[in-house]
């Protein structure tokens, strides 16, 4: 275990030398100058090599890259080129938001989802089969802000049970924390529930033909045992895929989510620093992004060899 676990490793710290590199070079080498953009329209061409000069952009590109790596391996992500504030504080300072949202989207999702697909591949061509799928197909279609509208409009404005937009933090207390996150949660986990819950029937049904499953009802099993005990675990491997492709896709669906509910965090900043070109916070957010998902991928390789042993081989 401790020599694939450090293999897979390995293997991803030259992806991730490979991620920073070329997000270094696209963001350099795109139209538009970065001092232009903090000096404005007015600024002088004296005042703009001054700021070229102070951020190190009159230096040779692999001078740049040179000191830009050094920079990152000291934990030093540089300084937002619009607010002034570095990059380090302002991450600290948003994504409480995204790890709550993420947190709360990929427990219901999970929770939800897997039971809902079992129920399904149990109840195969019955009406609950294709309740179950008719309610997926419908998640995975509707847009998340299509559904986030519609959260607001219905059980904010109408019924108002929740709040339209904002985040209230932990500090704040448990429920008006809770209560921030209801809509959100359910508008960006509607897509992941769906995706998980057909995979999810899919593998079981998949399972239920093998000769172990008809052994152990042969053997007086009843059919919750079956189910849990025997065909969930042995159909556990593309479910885990499925479930860290979701939590991986997140990224882009709690950029969407955040702007319609208007919470400060990761995905806003994404938004904000892209219309400003604020390329300081746009690298540190892509490597952040990149960093994750790569994270995501090893735990999930793990977790392949906890249900699976021969994959360690």
């Amino acid at each position: 275990m401790f020599s694939f676990v450090l293999k897979r490793t390995a293997a991803a710290v030259p992806v991730m030398a490979m991620v920073a590199i070329i997000v270094f070079a696209l963001l350099r080498l795109t139209p538009g100058d970065p001092a232009a953009i903090i000096a404005g329209d007015s600024a002088t061409p004296e005042r703009l090599e001054e700021i070229r000069a102070l951020m190190g952009l009159d230096q040779p590109i692999l001078v740049q890259l040179y000191v830009w790596i050094s920079q990152l391996l000291q934990g030093d992500f540089g300084t937002s080129l619009l607010s002034g504030v570095p990059v380090t504080q302002m991450i600290g300072q948003r994504i409480g938001p995204s790890l709550a949202l993420c947190l709360t989207t990929i427990t219901v999702s999970v929770l939800v989802a897997i039971p809902l697909g079992v129920l399904a591949a149990w109840r195969q061509g019955k009406l609950l089969d294709r309740f179950v799928m008719s309610i997926s197909v419908l998640g995975f279609s509707v847009p998340v802000f299509v559904s986030g509208y519609l959260l607001i409009l219905f059980f904010s404005l109408q019924l108002r049970w929740f709040p339209v937009q904002g985040y209230q933090p932990l500090s704040a207390g448990l429920w008006p924390f809770l209560n921030s996150l209801v809509l959100p949660t359910v508008a960006l986990s509607s897509v992941y529930i769906a995706l998980i819950a057909r995979i999810t029937r899919t593998s079981v049904i998949e399972v239920m033909n093998e000769d172990f499953i008809r052994t152990a009802r042969a053997k007086g099993l009843g059919e919750r045992g079956v189910l849990m005990g025997h065909a969930l675990g042995n159909a556990a491997v593309p479910i885990i895929t499925i479930i860290g492709v979701g939590i991986a896709l997140l990224i882009s669906g709690v950029v969407v989510t955040e702007s319609v509910f208007n919470l400060p965090g990761l995905g806003r900043l994404v938004v904000e620093a892209v219309l400003a070109r604020d390329y300081p916070v746009i690298q540190a957010l892509i490597l952040l992004f990149a960093f994750i998902y790569i994270l995501i991928n090893l735990v999930v390789d793990v977790l392949y060899t906890v249900f699976d042993p021969r994959i360690r081989q």
